[in-house]
């Protein structure tokens, strides 16, 4: 399997993976109604846009389990877990947890400063076009 086709079956599974859920209260629909009016990062498919050392292209899912998505044309997926504590989240790759400050968050670009060894690394996320084949990433 080609590099575009894995990373369109993971996004393709992210996505079942987050439409699928049991139905809802009354209660938890109006939650989620009020939920959706503020911008959120979680169930999203983000793309870097640019940064200060990540490639452009690659993919970042916040799964509102906990779990982190990162996945490039370039390589295979890989699983991290992530959590998040007011305008800070903490990102847990390989094993490895990093601080990650918030920048800026909108509907149209999700901006985070992950303070990794040695330099911290800025990342400006946009969604993800659904209508973009993987290729053009």
């Amino acid at each position: 399997m080609n590099t575009a086709r894995a990373v369109t079956c993971v996004v393709t599974i992210l996505f079942t993976m987050v439409g699928c859920s049991q139905p809802r209260t009354d209660q938890e629909r109006d939650q989620s109604a009020e939920a959706e009016e503020r911008t959120s990062f979680v169930n999203r498919v983000w793309r870097v846009a640019e940064s200060t050392s990540v490639a452009p292209g690659q993919l970042y899912v916040f799964l509102s389990d906990g779990t982190l998505v990162i996945a490039s044309p370039n390589g295979k997926p890989a699983l991290g877990t992530w959590s998040g504590d007011g305008g800070a989240l903490t990102m847990v790759e390989e094993g490895i947890p990093y601080r990650v400050d918030i920048l800026g968050l909108s509907r149209t670009e999700f901006r985070i400063r992950s303070h990794n060894p040695g330099q911290p690394v800025e990342i400006r996320l946009v969604p993800a076009d659904e209508s973009a084949s993987p290729d053009s990433l």
